[in-house]
């Protein structure tokens, strides 16, 4: 697995109608693949999910 961790991505978000979370981008299988197995690879949609950035915009 990569070194990028999906849980503090702000792409990674939560689904309440299926209960999990999953990453908001559309990856095709290629990028999904890469991401998965290759560890030199770095997603190039991950963002740091900052939790004060979020509720700074609902402000």
């Amino acid at each position: 697995m990569s070194d990028i961790n999906c849980e503090t991505c702000a792409n990674y978000i939560y689904d309440e109608e299926f209960d999990e979370y999953y990453c908001q981008m559309d990856l095709d299988e290629d990028e999904y693949g890469r991401i998965a197995f290759d560890s030199n690879y770095k997603c190039p949609y991950y963002r740091f999910g900052n939790e004060y950035e979020v509720v700074w915009k609902q402000i």
